[in-house]
């Protein structure tokens, strides 16, 4: 083999088209771009995005104005006025609020449920929701209801004392630190008051 004979597999170099050569090429005269209009002038290129002259679709779209929060947790909204009628000793859990119609009963995108404080609290019930407000909470302490944190989707307890009780014993031990170092700093200064007395 030598270096005039390798050669590119068939098909794989085509040779260029060759325009404007005359009739008998198939593509004289006007060489394949019909006849006037602007394609076929020279020059003539027209943008991708043009759409004859119509608001073009980078134009019709709204533009993205502020921010979205893609984690971002929709509730349905309960207000405490709308449990008023529940007797005492009631367990009041989403399944309910949806098998009593309170809430909308979402199939295809259910949603996790919050009370809300409006009205006034049912007395002596437990409620478990997703989420409370603190007006709901502080309603539901004074009517002698517990309110009862569950997780979403699983529907399991939450217990939102532990965060809590964290940090005020962290802030104890922060205040504990800080009055011990006053008190050996004034330990310190008779001693210093007291050397130099004995030097004198």
């Amino acid at each position: 083999m030598k270096l005039h004979d390798p050669q590119p597999n068939p098909g794989s170099h085509r040779p260029p088209r060759r325009v404007g050569r005359g009739h008998g090429s198939g593509r004289g005269k006007t060489a394949g771009r019909g006849t006037k209009g602007q394609k076929s002038r020279a020059g003539s290129g027209i943008p991708a995005w043009f759409e004859g002259g119509q608001t073009p679709l980078h134009v019709r779209t709204p533009k993205l104005h502020g921010f979205k929060n893609r984690f971002r947790v929709e509730y349905d909204g309960v207000n405490l006025g709308r449990l008023a009628g529940a007797a005492a000793g009631t367990l009041i859990t989403p399944d309910v609020l949806r098998h009593d119609r309170i809430v909308r009963d979402r199939k295809t995108r259910p949603m996790p449920i919050k009370i809300l404080g409006g009205g006034d609290a049912p007395n002596g019930v437990t409620v478990h929701a997703h989420a409370f407000t603190r007006s709901a909470l502080e309603k539901l302490a004074a009517a002698g209801s517990t309110a009862q944190l569950i997780s979403w989707p699983d529907g399991l307890p939450v217990d939102a004392d532990q965060p809590d009780r964290a940090a005020p014993e962290a802030a104890e031990s922060r205040n504990e630190a800080t009055s011990d170092a006053p008190d050996q700093a004034e330990g310190d200064e008779p001693a210093d008051e007291a050397q130099n007395g004995s030097d004198a």
